[in-house]
């Protein structure tokens, strides 16, 4: 190696005792006892232990250094005592004597720890992401993002997909999710957009010829962030595949899946991944991207109580609405406050709140379904609910009731979720995948009061024209499919619809016309004319994949320079404002929207 150093901080050991060495890096920590000064010197591979004692020249400047100052040292390789062997280090047989040092940079005050790791505030952490990237957790995960793209860019090679770019500016497209918008300065008035997704270019290589297409694509969509969606942008595993079936695509998507999460985790995989069609998926856990790392299946008891003396109840359900279920093991025992937080988080939710029986093992029934000692249900409908699957003593029924069933079973399924993590009933060091399958093409649309498309209008009906032409549209579903793990869903993809009749044909049942189809994906009709391939793909995300793997709650965590949930860049300063000179050459005027609540001067 060069000047700086001869070895790395994590290659040290016995065998080296001894010899001379170079170092350098990061006073992670230091310590001074009886007259020894500790240093535990770190880089990017691991941590080497330094001392000096008080006599050695040394002394007295590093003592005084701050840590995450960065030094050179050469000093010689000494055998630790055997008590004072750290196992848990790479490096723990050995220690350096430090016989001389360069201060290569010295440290200001830290604005928080790196070594211990404490809970520090998130605007803190991203201001600073450049020492927040030093703390070995996050540091880990970087390095693990970057291992899992390399090891998926080597598999899918070998699988005979070729790594293609496609562009980043490019036309603003109906996706779902609001563009970012790039304004041309030698086209004054037009704008570019930011790719959602390479939708449109990866079905164009597929008629172009090419048969199977990838590459590791940064996707920009204007959305808001949560725990597992970094605003503004991300990276996904885009994939597209001519010639195959709806099983195909599957069987390529699955085997790289399990070969990926093998080898970067020792969790076990389940497999094959399960099916389950996308109105199952609703029915039984009130979502499209279900845990079934445990149970808990929302259990429909509408016709139970539909003539329950109990008008909420049986009112909601005679008037068309719901009664949905949820078999809580093992919470008898808890409080009233425990289900008076989740009433209020039900109401949080927009629903009605929620209806309770608990079964304790020893004891009469209690909760809000219970006066006086007595439920207030009767002996049949009781009888019926311990007839629930997953009812065992000890647990609690929880009811939820709606007008409007969809809404009230997305609800429900928002709480099994929450409820299923919160009291540790996952399947522990697990990942379950599935499939879920057979979107339906369209949906109601309330607010326009109209038929619109459901998931991606870019999928093949399944049925194809006949379906178009025969069938209720609200009937019909496509081939349309996402995989989930762990109730995270990593992607949604289809089989491509690649007839342009059946295009048109399509976009016409959801409002739109021939004109508005040849305008809008102007580019992929033109190319549907001549002889496309049947074709259909996916794209996992990337962040979502590291972030499962790393075992962490929150993406952030596995991204190195990540906006906050504002879609701002702390470190950075972005967005920030621009020079007029700069808006005048791109021909762009900024409007502020009024503040009503602002007062005037005047």
């Amino acid at each position: 190696m060069g000047y700086y150093r001869t070895h790395n901080c994590s290659e040290l050991n016995a065998s080296h005792v001894g010899q001379e060495v170079t170092l350098s890096g990061w006073m992670a920590n230091k310590r001074d006892k009886g007259g020894i000064l500790f240093i535990a010197l770190r880089d990017h591979y691991g941590l080497t232990q330094l001392t000096l004692p008080n006599s050695n020249p040394h002394y007295t400047a590093l003592s005084g250094l701050r840590v995450e100052s960065t030094i050179r040292i050469e000093g010689v390789v000494v055998a630790r005592p055997q008590s004072q062997i750290n196992t848990n280090m790479e490096t723990g047989e050995i220690e350096v004597d430090v016989k001389a040092v360069r201060v290569l940079a010295p440290s200001d005050i830290l604005p928080f720890p790196i070594v211990e790791e404490p809970k520090v505030g998130e605007a803190i952490r991203l201001q600073n992401r450049f020492l927040d990237l030093r703390r070995s957790n996050l540091h880990k995960n970087i390095v693990l993002r970057s291992q899992v793209i390399s090891f998926i860019r080597r598999r899918m090679t070998e699988k005979g997909f070729l790594e293609i770019q496609t562009p980043i500016l490019t036309v603003s497209s109906p996706e779902g999710a609001r563009d970012y918008l790039v304004p041309s300065r030698v086209h004054p008035g037009k704008f570019y957009a930011l790719p959602q997704a390479p939708q449109q270019f990866k079905q164009l290589l597929m008629t172009s010829g090419f048969d199977r297409y990838f590459q590791i694509a940064p996707c920009f969509r204007d959305e808001d962030g949560r725990a597992d969606r970094s605003p503004g942008e991300f990276y996904q595993l885009d994939l597209e595949m001519a010639f195959v079936t709806q099983d195909e695509v599957f069987a390529a998507v699955e085997g790289l899946m399990i070969e990926v999460f093998e080898q970067f985790s020792d969790w076990k995989v389940e497999h094959p991944f399960p099916r389950i069609p996308f109105r199952e998926a609703m029915r039984k856990y009130g979502s499209d991207k279900p845990d079934l790392r445990f149970g808990m299946e929302l259990q429909d008891v509408s016709e139970l109580l539909r003539n329950s003396q109990l008008r909420f109840i049986s009112d909601t359900i005679t008037n068309g609405g719901t009664a949905q279920a949820l078999v809580v093991p093992n919470v008898a025992s808890q409080s009233n406050k425990f289900f008076k937080n989740l009433d209020k988080q039900v109401r949080g939710l927009g629903g009605g709140g929620v209806a309770w029986i608990a079964f304790p093992v020893s004891g009469a029934p209690k909760g809000s379904l219970v006066k006086g000692g007595n439920a207030l249900l009767s002996d049949a409908e009781m009888d019926g609910l311990k007839a629930l699957p997953e009812f065992s003593e000890g647990c609690a029924i929880l009811i939820f009731t709606g007008a409007d069933v969809e809404k009230t079973i997305s609800r429900v399924g928002l709480i099994r979720y929450d409820l299923g993590n919160k009291l540790g009933l996952a399947e522990d060091k697990v990942f379950k995948f599935c499939w879920i399958v057979d979107f339906p093409m369209y949906e109601w649309n309330e607010d326009e009061e109209r038929i619109d498309f459901s998931h991606n209008p870019f999928s093949m009906p399944q049925g194809e024209m006949d379906a178009l032409q025969n069938k209720d549209p609200l009937d019909i579903l496509a081939w349309q499919y996402d995989i989930v793990c762990n109730g995270v869903e990593l992607s949604s993809g289809a089989i491509r619809n690649h007839r342009p009749d059946i295009m048109v044909k399509a976009f016409e049942i959801a409002g739109y016309n021939k004109k508005d189809v040849e305008e809008k994906f102007g580019g992929m009709f033109r190319a549907f004319q001549f002889g496309p391939p049947p074709h259909g793909g996916l794209a996992p995300g990337i962040d979502r994949i590291v972030m499962l793997l790393a075992n962490e709650p929150n993406i952030r965590e596995v991204i190195p320079f990540p906006m906050n949930l504002k879609a701002q860049d702390l470190l950075m300063g972005a967005p920030s404002e621009v020079s007029q000179e700069q808006l005048d050459e791109l021909s762009i005027r900024v409007v502020f929207p009024e503040d009503d609540s602002s007062e005037s001067d005047e």
